[in-house]
């Protein structure tokens, strides 16, 4: 008898140190196969509308409101920026580093020259910085995850 105790014991602490039990932010995750990273920015439109769950090491935070975290990618020196409605889930600065997985529709956005220097100016103004219109060069493509739910480690 007190050879099964400790035996389910054991297995129990074993079964918990193994399943990376992290936090929990935002909804429950649903989606049980991982996209990679890499294969969404090789070719977002594939992805673009799509529930998808992503994982990788968060090397951002959003320092105003915790709004968005950056996931890195399975490359180097890729990433994906995975964004929550500001308020619904507030990430911690210290997640920096820390594993994530998160849920979401990815979006895919293509911004004109003329949005991207009227964006420009808009932000300058609120930062009290100045602006250089001849600094956008063209259009550009915005890609991240619409985030729903997040699990870091």
């Amino acid at each position: 008898m007190r050879a099964s105790i400790l035996l389910f014991t054991f297995l129990f602490i074993a079964h918990a140190a193994l399943a990376g039990d992290g936090k929990q932010y935002g909804k429950e995750l649903t989606v049980k196969e991982v996209t990679k990273i890499s294969d969404i920015l090789a070719k977002p439109e594939i992805y673009n509308g799509k529930r998808i769950l992503v994982e990788g090491n968060i090397v951002d935070v959003c320092k105003e409101r915790g709004c968005w975290i950056k996931i890195a990618s399975d490359k180097d020196f890729e990433s994906l920026v995975f964004k929550v409605d500001d308020g619904v889930i507030t990430f911690p600065l210290d997640a920096k580093g820390k594993k994530a997985h998160g849920e979401g529709v990815l979006s895919v956005k293509t911004f004109t020259k003329e949005q991207l220097i009227e964006s420009g100016k808009k932000h300058a103004e609120k930062e009290k910085q100045e602006f250089d219109p001849a600094s956008i060069k063209g259009p550009k493509t915005v890609i991240q995850l619409k985030g729903e739910g997040a699990v870091i480690d």
